[in-house]
Parts: C-alpha cells; structure tokens; sequence
C-alpha cells in the first residue's frame, strides 16, 4: 500500500480510495418523503472518507441539496441514517460538535456589515473572544484572495466575489468537513471556472474534506477526486465513480483526453438514468 501511495505521489495523481482517511460521513440507505408526498430520496447509501472531494452530481430534483442538509443536521431523513465520524447518529447529542460548516447557493451575507464582520459572523456566534477571531478572520479572507476588500460592503463586490467571502466565512471555523450546495451555479462561465480552480487548490492544499453539489458534468470532473451520479424521481444513487487525474488540476486539464473521458464516461450514466435504468 505505501508503495502504491508513493508512486502516485511521485506521478502527481490524487489519493486513490484506499489510501484516503476512515469514514467521516455516511447515509446509509437513507429516504425522505415531504409532508407533501414528494419522495425525494430513495434508499441513498455515500460514504465520504477523510480527504476526498466527492462531487453529488445530478439534475435539478435528484435530492443533491436534501441529501447534503442531512449531512450538515439541517434535514432529517424519513428513514435510513446519517453517520457522522464519530458513529454518532446525525440525529444524536453530537451532531452540535462536528467540525462542518456549510456554503450555500447564495452568499447570504449581511448587506449593512463589512466584509471582515461577515465572516466573523460564525465565530461571535461561538462566543470566540475577538483576539482569537481576528487572525482567524485575516488568514481566510487572505485564503481567497480579498484580503484587501476586509472592510467594503458586500454591495461593492461583485458576485463571485461575495461568494468568496461566503467560502471565507465557512473556512474561518476551519472546519474539517466543508459541504457546498452549487456555490458556483449562478455566476458566469468564466469566474466559474476561475473559482473551482481556487477552491481545487484550497482543497488541495488545505487537506479539508469537500462534499459537493453540482448539476455540472464538467465542474464535477474539474474539481473531484470522486463523483456519485444521481437521478431523479425518485432521488437514487446510480453510480459512484473514481476520477483517476492529477492532483493538481490547470486549464491544460480542461482540454485533456483524461478529462474528456470523464466527462463522457458521467454523460453515459446520467443517459442510463434518464431511461429509467438501474
């Protein structure tokens, strides 16, 4: 096994499965019906391992979002469980003590406070004395690349780059587990692009455990060491799938064979599942 880990460190590709961490995340054949009638999830079974960067992939309806509230104690499975790492139901006593902290689709910021006070915002929620926070502060605003805008107004910033003050905010708890719901989904192609790239280094560099949201074939392949496919009606998983590419992931990447198979390979599976296969 070290063998097999030095040779993929020395070729510059990511951790292969195995070699990743223990279990930190898992649904285990986890539905959720509405109050409504609507069934959003079927039987859903992920594990997420110390890490990884695991990419839920799907179309709009296929359960992604519910399934990552349940990761992060927001919703709460009809039946099934969600495991956290310490094998503690999400639903117990230690579901106020995970290292997590979540990005949603908008940037939510408080439109009258600056900067540096929203992303403090997690940490005067803690009670973390202020000595304590402001480094915090510094080094994710600084992490993302705005550490000169601390102290403008979100109304000053455009929206890619509120967002990277709303990946700010949930870096300064420093957070082993970080869960993202389609961060990137209404921002333009190009600072899409430049923001996986930024967050794939983070990611790379930082060691965190990323659990990610995408409608996006090509954003999936860009940024993952892992994809799990799902289809709608009802949400199902239908595939789980290694991205066997380099670590560290330039534009070349975009337009590499490696990359194109990939993306053609996820294409087949959404395919599969939108003629109702299994």
């Amino acid at each position: 096994m070290k063998r097999d880990m030095d040779m993929r460190t020395l070729q510059g590709l990511a951790p292969a499965p195995a070699e990743l961490g223990e279990v930190v995340l898992e649904a285990d054949r986890v539905e959720k019906t509405y109050p409504n009638g609507t069934h959003a999830l079927d039987r859903a079974t992920v594990k997420i391992r110390r890490g990884e960067f695991v990419s839920l992939l799907g179309p709009s309806g296929c359960g992604k979002s519910t399934l990552l509230k349940m990761f992060a104690g927001l919703e709460t499975p009809s039946s099934g469980r969600i495991v956290l790492h310490d094998g503690e139901d999400a639903a117990g006593p230690a579901s106020g003590h995970r290292s997590m902290a979540m990005v949603f689709q908008e940037a939510t910021l408080m439109p009258w406070a600056r900067v540096d006070d929203n992303v403090r915002l997690p940490l005067d929620l803690a009670g973390v004395p202020k000595s304590e926070s402001a480094p915090r502060v510094e080094e994710a605003l600084d992490l993302v690349g705005l550490a000169q805008f601390r102290r403008v107004y979100p109304r000053e910033l455009s929206g890619g780059m509120q967002m990277r003050v709303s990946i700010a905010r949930a870096l300064a708890v420093q957070p082993s587990i970080l869960l993202m719901d389609e961060p990137f989904g209404a921002l333009d192609e190009f600072t899409r692009n430049k923001l996986d790239s930024d967050l794939h280094e983070l990611w790379r560099t930082r060691g965190f455990t990323v659990v990610f949201v995408t409608h996006s074939i090509y954003e999936a392949v860009f940024l993952s060491s892992r994809v799990v496919v799902m289809a709608a009606r009802p949400g199902r998983v239908i595939a789980d799938v290694a991205i066997d590419a380099p670590a560290q992931r330039d534009e070349s990447y975009r337009v590499s064979q490696p990359f194109i198979d990939n993306c053609r390979m996820l294409s087949e599976h959404l395919a599969r599942a939108n003629r109702g296969e299994r």
